[in-house]
């Protein structure tokens, strides 16, 4: 054995010796006392497969896995050139009409965690406008998705106003309170205005917490009406008859079209001039400006349109649970939407959809250790961060200048 493998090795023993300090007072401390035997269970489970990757890792750094690599990698580069030589309209086309299909045979749990995963992305791309595009960092994003929701939710109970009406309404609003937020943060840098934006989030909240005339505080509100839409009636004649769109079925297709439609309005918002503006902001804010650009006047824009995407989702969130509460709202979804826009790749629509799955969908499939959750989650975060630093499907130009490409 090398020096370098021991060196690896050593590292791999000192990892888990690690892990299972963490790990048994998550599991061996109880009411009854003491007990080693569970989280050395899991602790083995780890270990093993951890020592199967390494493994694997190792055979392929010494060229023994060449003869299996080499025909699967000259597969994927073949497959990847026929794909790539069909035309994007019609793989557009195919997209959707595959996530058409799963209402058709797909269960009550699937549809919704579906749903679950396109409010996420939702998110994950209106937040990517202020911290992929534009390189702002904003932890208190999740106000926008609850300004969208109480809206919605005030005038659906005390007006009757239509789903489909608040929908502009609630982005509206989210986009008001976006440059209420973003106006005297915008001025800051860094690390303060991550704590600024934090602290603005946490506002937000405590006013739909407190403010019981017109939010009803931490009871919140119930009995929102659920999106309808008008259907042609032929049983006696031409007639319109009203439906409400309260099975699951009927709602993943109306956040499936607001989906598609944030990631339309990203896709073209990153290409446009505003977009290249905000990469220029992002890359140097100071030669930026000094080139005319007007970098307040785009900051204040980045955080107006992407809380418009929060509100659109917030309205829908309201709309299918028919509930909202404040404790909807709290830091840890922000710190979640956030996640999902790292892991997956600042900048990158298809990078923050992997990411949502990764991060919503996936979990559903370990829901055995779902009180591990956040340790496992905190453990795919640091791998990710060193193995993957720009993430799982990184901007193709993200970070590229041009003495690099040289």
């Amino acid at each position: 054995m090398t020096l370098e493998y021991k060196k690896i090795f050593q590292k791999w023993a000192l990892g888990l010796a690690w892990f299972y300090l963490l790990l048994w007072p998550l599991m061996g401390i109880t009411p009854d006392g003491l007990s080693f035997a569970p989280s050395l269970k899991v602790w083995a489970t780890v270990a093993a497969g951890t020592a199967f990757f390494l493994f694997i890792w190792i055979l392929k750094q010494q060229g023994r896995l060449d003869f299996f690599s080499r025909p699967a990698i000259s597969l994927g580069r073949s497959v990847g050139k026929a794909v790539g030589a069909l035309p994007n309209k019609l793989l557009a086309v195919a997209a959707i009409a595959a996530l058409c299909l799963p209402p058709l045979f797909a269960g009550r749990y699937v549809l919704d965690v579906s749903i679950n995963v396109m409010i996420y992305v939702c998110l994950g791309l209106g937040l990517n406008i202020v911290v992929g595009l534009c390189g702002l960092l904003d932890l208190g994003y999740i106000a926008f998705y609850g300004v969208g929701a109480y809206t919605y939710a005030l005038l659906s109970i005390n007006y009757a106003v239509p789903f489909w009406l608040c929908l502009p309404v609630a982005a509206g609003m989210a986009a008001i309170a976006g440059c209420i937020i973003g106006y005297p943060t915008l001025r800051m840098r860094g690390d303060y205005l991550a704590i600024v934006t934090l602290g603005f989030g946490e506002i937000v909240r405590l006013i739909l917490n407190n403010w019981m005339e017109l939010t009803n505080g931490p009871n919140g509100i119930l009995g929102i009406n659920a999106p309808g839409v008008w259907w042609p009636n032929w049983a006696d004649g031409f007639t319109l008859e009203h439906i409400w769109l309260k099975k699951l079925p009927y709602l993943y297709y109306v956040i499936l079209g607001l989906a598609l439609f944030t990631i339309l309005a990203v896709h073209r918002l990153n290409y446009s001039r505003i977009g290249r503006a905000w990469e220029a902001i992002r890359e140097d804010e100071t030669a930026a400006e000094l080139m005319g650009v007007n970098t307040f006047r785009l900051k204040l824009l980045a955080y107006a349109m992407g809380a418009v995407f929060g509100g659109l989702a917030g309205a829908f969130f309201a709309a299918r649970m028919r509930f909202v509460s404040p404790n909807s709202f709290l830091f840890i979804e922000s710190a979640m939407v956030l996640s999902m826009v790292v892991l997956g790749g600042m900048a990158s629509i298809p990078g923050i959809i992997l990411g949502t799955l990764a991060l919503i969908a996936l979990p559903e499939f370990f829901r055995d250790f779902e009180q591990y959750r956040m340790l496992a989650f905190g453990g795919a975060m640091t791998i990710m961060m060193l193995f993957r630093p720009k993430g799982l499907w990184p901007a193709k130009r993200l970070g590229q200048r041009s003495e690099e490409s040289q």
